[in-house]
């Protein structure tokens, strides 16, 4: 492999690593909300109950599912 195809993978490892980490499911929560923000930006009301409903359900779904069970 060249050196500008190493850089390259090592660039793509980089992001992949910074935006998805270990909990690939909140990457596509954010990228859910963010499609949700806008795709309802015309109606404003209505676009912000739903993207704070989306959120704070991908918030409460990920810290459900992260919990430690008591011993």
């Amino acid at each position: 492999m060249s050196t500008v195809g190493r850089w390259l993978a090592a660039f793509g490892r980089f992001w992949w690593d910074f935006l998805v980490g270990d909990t690939p499911e909140l990457f596509v929560a954010v990228a859910l909300v963010i499609g949700l923000a806008f795709a309802l930006h015309a109606s404003t009301a209505a676009g912000i109950v739903v993207v704070l409903l989306s959120a704070v359900g991908f918030l409460a779904g990920s810290t459900w599912r992260g919990r430690k069970k008591p011993a």
